[in-house]
């Protein structure tokens, strides 16, 4: 496996091309998978409090044999504590829960925007990231409303914007957005979770061609874009495959072919941020 390019944050820390996700990773059984995937090669590893798994999280960094400093570790705030003290409790409640003494990566799960708290909750990112509690902080689904609220109010850019991310739903806009900012974008469902991109016969005419399988022509497109993918795989064979993006790349033409597989209706699951909420 050739070895896995870096992207520098706006301040300063650098990640890899390609991450590690864990929702739906709980227990042992999550342990064992996440420990396989650090094994793999896997370093940027993204969970949530919403996800329950901090615990595996942290017992898998503890039993892998790659230092903890050389990885990369995620966690979020959910929507029920963003309120200013709500928020600095859950950050330290997620580190006891992993047994971590830091989160490398620190995000607001969703905006909320009825509940009109997601700048007061960035306050507290930015606040614990002050005490070394998190060292980049940024935020998962924002829009570019809300975005602009927090960079007018606070003065601090997020480092990262997560984001529902796939062929099938490209987010040219707010790509662009974020890259103005300087933002770098991340794909959570790279993949396309419960939809049927990985059936898709132009993706499987490009891969093929490449002899790869689907999810690394739609991981490679991912890259190519400029955005982070976030896989996740309980298989070691496709946490492999999954990693394996970088010796081999899109033309321009494939690229625009799965660029216009992307339509205004393609979210897997209407989770538009304007009114979807989660807490």
């Amino acid at each position: 496996m050739t070895s896995i390019p870096e992207i520098t944050l706006n301040d300063g820390i650098k990640l890899p091309a390609v991450g590690f996700g864990t929702y739906k990773l709980n227990g042992a059984s999550g342990v064992n998978t996440i420990v396989g995937a650090i094994d793999t090669g896997y370093r940027l590893l993204d969970s949530a409090f919403n996800y329950e798994n901090e615990g595996a999280l942290g017992e898998a960094i503890r039993r892998s044999s790659v230092p903890r400093e050389q990885l990369i570790v995620t966690s979020k705030l959910p929507g029920r504590h963003h309120k200013y003290d709500e928020a600095l409790a859950t950050i330290q409640e997620s580190l006891f829960r992993s047994g971590l003494d830091y989160y490398d990566l620190y995000l607001i799960h969703w905006p909320n925007p009825s509940k009109d708290l997601y700048v007061e909750a960035w306050q507290a990112l930015i606040d614990a990231q002050k005490w070394g509690l998190i060292r980049s902080i940024g935020v998962c689904n924002f829009l570019p409303e809300h975005l602009e609220r927090l960079i007018s109010e606070t003065g601090v850019t997020p480092s990262i914007n997560q984001v529902e991310l796939h062929p099938y739903f490209s987010q040219d806009e707010q790509r662009a957005f974020d890259k103005e900012h300087g933002i770098v974008t991340e794909s959570w469902s790279p993949l396309g979770r419960a939809n049927k991109l990985l059936q898709d016969a132009a993706i499987k005419k490009i891969a093929d061609a490449h002899q790869k399988s689907i999810p690394q022509i739609i991981l490679r497109w991912h890259v190519q874009l400029g955005a982070l993918p976030l896989p996740k795989s309980s298989s070691p064979k496709r946490q492999l495959e999954n990693l394996s993006l970088f010796d081999f790349s899109l033309s321009d033409e494939e690229m625009q072919t799965i660029g216009k597989l992307s339509h205004p209706g393609g979210r897997t699951f209407d989770q538009d941020p304007a009114r979807y909420e989660e807490f």
